[in-house]
């Protein structure tokens, strides 16, 4: 369903009140008004400056109070959509609450209360008459009459446009997932830094999208050079499974009936490389990378979590196709009975999304401890694969110290790589890099030149993982020995 037909959906079922959380203003009573208009419903205005007002009309007397608006419309016994434009600020205030809910109660056949503003939360008290309703993030359409419109007035300005197709194309891709007000701003504020519009700016807006979704610390725009998969050392069964799966092959795969991959939950012992995999194949699928904290989308308001979240997948959905990486995904899902249910409201949440969703994110999750996820999470449908990283055998830890080596300049064959591997069982990606690191500051004390005997000296001081907690890496091969595929 796109926002029209949401609406017309919510009007037609006859729900009293719902709560429209944006800071799109305007799009939501365009929405409302051309589904109003097509049911003969008449849209009524509720501000703090005017008071309640039908649309074109004069406002109503002494209705600038909420609870005064509020009788009126018990009064007025007529169907109607009435729009309730920043009321949050007074959903503090006893009366206020109450008011609203009996008119909700009362609310005659074919009215209907819509409260609008920035981050709006029903109370609690308006729990059993209320509906949240989000407003679905602007399609690619949209986002094309916003580009153009933009760059008109920027032309008018004197600013120079060199736009091409494909250039807008890519302004279009950048701004998936952001409001019509937010990708309009960012436009007008990144756009024309140098008096001209080009294919340059591309990059400036991504930027710059990526501050705006790190703003609130739920979502966060990953850039930078990862690397390709193939420059990451193992995986080779995971490497071969994401291949058969690229975007490159979907048309293929569309063919014979087999649907565009989910995702997969990457567990396994901690500093193997799980997160560098979500990284570098957002790279070589050459799409976007977000990722998800799950971790951050608790507040201590009511709803106010669920809000995020909800508002966070909405904005993945629209950036789609897209990576999205859920690192240590059992921080953020794993349930409990201190949190007033919030936890099992957002896992249901995040596990409806996940099974219904119909845009193309591929989800890559990481979790360094399987065991504390609920057990919804292992169920197929989900995911399409479970993969278990072990610690990385004698031929990927060579591969994985002669790429740390080539990456701060040194020959991996002149510093016997294979020797430093041959020594290094047991050690994860993550402290063979550590011990390359710590081999090159040792060199420091022998005039600042490393060499083999170095490397080996650094792994010999140096207890990994596996022996300082082996129990617990024990404890994870174990479960994945019947429940994973390995890596």
């Amino acid at each position: 369903m796109d926002n029209t037909a949401d609406l017309r959906a919510l009007l037609a079922s006859r729900h009293p009140l719902l709560f429209v959380p944006t800071d799109d203003e305007q799009r939501v009573l365009a929405v409302v008004s051309g589904v109003a208009a097509t049911m003969s419903l008449p849209v009524w205005l509720w501000s703090a400056t005017i008071g309640l007002a039908r649309r074109g009309r004069e406002a109503q007397y002494a209705t600038r109070r909420p609870e005064q608006a509020l009788q009126f419309l018990n009064e007025l016994h007529a169907p109607g959509v009435f729009v309730f434009a920043d009321l949050h600020p007074f959903l503090g205030d006893p009366l206020v609450v109450r008011t609203l809910k009996e008119a909700a109660q009362h609310a005659a056949a074919g009215q209907t209360i819509v409260v609008t503003g920035p981050d709006v939360v029903a109370p609690p008290e308006l729990a059993g008459v209320s509906r949240l309703w989000r407003l679905r993030p602007p399609g690619d359409a949209e986002l094309v009459d916003l580009v153009d419109r933009t760059l008109r007035d920027l032309a008018s300005l004197g600013v120079v446009i060199e736009v091409d197709t494909e250039t807008r194309a890519a302004m279009v891709a950048a701004l998936r997932g952001l409001s019509i007000p937010e990708a309009a701003r960012l436009i007008q504020h990144t756009a024309p830094v140098d008096g001209m519009v080009g294919r340059d700016d591309v990059g400036r807006l991504l930027r710059a999208k990526a501050e705006l979704l790190a703003a609130d610390g739920i979502l966060e725009l990953v850039e930078g050079d990862h690397g390709t998969l193939d420059a990451v050392g193992g995986f080779e069964r995971l490497k071969d499974w994401l291949a058969l799966r690229s975007p490159g092959n979907r048309t293929a795969a569309e063919e014979l009936g087999v649907p565009s991959p989910r995702g997969v939950l990457l567990t396994g012992v901690p500093g193997c490389g799980k997160s560098l995999v979500a990284k570098t194949l957002a790279r070589t699928w050459e799409l976007p990378l977000v990722l998800l904290d799950p971790a951050r989308l608790f507040t201590k308001w009511v709803g106010e979590s669920e809000a995020r979240l909800a508002r966070a997948l909405e904005t993945v959905d629209a950036m789609s196709p897209v990576v999205l990486w859920i690192d240590e995904i059992e921080k953020g899902f794993a349930t409990g009975t201190g949190d007033g249910g919030v936890a099992t409201r957002m896992l249901g949440s995040f596990l409806r999304w996940m099974q219904d969703r119909t845009s193309d994110v591929f989800i890559v999750a990481t979790a360094n401890d399987v065991r504390a996820l609920p057990p919804e999470f292992l169920r197929k449908g989900r995911f399409d694969e479970i993969f278990f990283v072990d610690l990385p055998d004698e031929k990927a830890r060579n591969a994985i110290i002669a790429m740390h080596l080539e990456r701060r300049g040194h020959d991996p064959d002149e510093l016997d790589a294979r020797a430093l591997a041959a020594v290094t069982a047991g050690f994860s990606g993550a402290e063979l890099e550590a011990v390359v690191v710590g081999a090159l500051y040792r060199a420091l004390d022998t005039g600042g030149v490393p060499d083999a005997s170095l490397l080996v000296a650094e792994a010999g001081a140096t207890v990994p993982l596996s022996v300082s907690r082996s129990e617990d890496v024990a404890a994870l091969r174990a479960w994945a020995r019947e429940r994973a595929v390995p890596a």
